[in-house]
């Protein structure tokens, strides 16, 4: 790997928006808050160009942390009500998975406790690994790593299911009489947890990954 040379070794930096790889593009190269400038123009598009995405580290780690505190109470506040003529019952996700597989559905409660519990839990995971490795700039599975983002970034979405679902039943349960379903704040914090964690991924800079390498390899 210490062979490779980077996009930035050989002065190639590529638009974010239309996709061109810019050779040594004449412009502002003030250097911004991670220690890292570069700030030109696309020539094709006059997008901003930038080598790291500026404060990628602070970014990410503040939305990765509010998404953390989001999905405590996503996971302890009832997400749903569902009420009937003799029954009314609160459910958080995880009662909601015990009731599925108490009901003999027991994929589709293996499917909400994977892109709600699971995914989550793993991004958590993830992006903490990637940032805590890359600001000490170490070599370890760079390749690994890279591929670990992507992941992440394919997967995200799917963790939105229990929203969803909620909405779903909500719109079809709407007009009965003998029973109806409510969303609760439950929704809301876990909800708050995908988006942060969607954002968090997108902040991140990949980029970082590759910093370091010549004094680690």
């Amino acid at each position: 790997m210490s062979a490779l040379q980077r996009a930035t070794d050989l002065g190639l930096i590529a638009c974010p928006v239309c996709g061109l790889v810019c050779r040594n593009v004449p412009g502002d190269e003030r250097l911004d808050g991670d220690g890292v400038g570069d700030h030109m123009a696309c020539p094709r598009c006059d997008a901003t160009l930038r080598r790291r995405k500026p404060k990628s580290y602070t970014r990410t780690w503040a939305l990765l942390i509010a998404a953390f505190f989001m999905y405590i109470p996503a996971n302890v506040v009832p997400i749903m009500r569902t009420a009937s003529l003799n029954d009314v019952d609160d459910n958080t996700i995880i009662s909601g998975v015990v009731e599925l597989w108490r009901n003999d559905s027991s994929d589709l409660a293996i499917i909400v406790f994977t892109a709600s519990i699971l995914v989550p839990m793993l991004k958590f995971i993830a992006l903490t690994t990637l940032l805590i490795s890359s600001h000490r700039g170490s070599g370890w599975a760079r390749v690994q790593r890279a591929k670990l983002y992507r992941l992440v970034e394919l997967i995200g979405y799917w963790s939105m299911l229990d929203v969803f679902v909620v909405a779903l039943l909500t719109a079809l349960v709407r007009f009965s009489v003998l029973s109806r379903v409510e969303p609760l704040p439950g929704v809301i914090f876990f909800g708050l947890t995908v988006v942060l964690t969607m954002l968090a991924s997108m902040s991140f800079d990949p980029r970082l990954i590759w910093d370091g390498r010549d004094i680690d390899d």
